[in-house]
C-alpha cells in the first residue's frame, strides 16, 4: 500500500502551524501529535487562503 503524497508543502503547513499556535508541537512530536482539531483548523484556514487568492482581481 503505498502513502499518499500530500498536497500543502513543508513550509506552507509550518506557516499555518505557527499562526494557529501548535507549532510548537509539529516540533517535539511531528505532525502525527497534533490534535484533530488541529489538523482540521489548519485545513480549514488553508481553504480560506486559497478562496482570497482565488477571488482576488488579477494584476496587471
Amino acid at each position: 500500500m503505498s502513502r499518499r503524497r500530500g498536497v500543502m508543502s513543508e513550509q506552507f503547513k509550518a506557516e499555518l502551524a505557527k499562526d494557529l499556535g501548535f507549532y510548537g508541537t509539529v516540533q517535539q512530536e511531528g505532525w502525527g501529535g497534533i490534535r484533530t482539531k488541529d489538523a482540521g483548523n489548519m485545513v480549514k484556514r488553508a481553504i480560506q487562503i486559497a478562496e482570497q487568492a482565488v477571488s482576488k482581481p488579477p494584476q496587471s
